[in-house]
């Protein structure tokens, strides 16, 4: 559901936040900004790309020379997928959270207070 610039999926125990772009199709999200925020107020956030993202990024930077003319891709808190849109993206963070790895994959940001909001 749409709150404010965010698109938030609530989970038992958790809640994902997206900020896709504005206008940008749920279907057609390739680069997004997130967060996982649990039901203890842990959060943990991360920017999650396709695969074909990434390759036009390191085509692009061919011609503007950036990381040595497109020869490599690195982001912090990165989580590179096969598939755009929100819907695979949370099926993708459900997996995260249910095996754990989310805590490999994610920036952890600590407990949500009152300065956050």
């Amino acid at each position: 559901m749409w709150d404010g610039p965010f698109y938030r999926v609530k989970r038992e125990g958790y809640e994902i936040r997206f900020v896709p772009g504005a206008g940008e199709g749920l279907d057609e999200v390739c680069d997004v900004d997130m967060w996982v925020i649990f039901a203890d107020g842990n959060r943990w956030s991360g920017t999650v790309m396709t695969l074909d993202q990434v390759r036009r990024m390191m085509e692009s930077w061919k011609d503007s020379g950036e990381c040595l003319d497109g020869s490599y891709f690195y982001y912090w808190d990165g989580l590179i997928v096969r598939d755009p849109g929100i819907p695979a993206m949370v099926r993708v963070i459900d997996d995260l959270v249910a095996t754990g790895d989310y805590e490999s994959a994610l920036r952890p940001l600590g407990p949500e207070d009152d300065q956050d909001t």
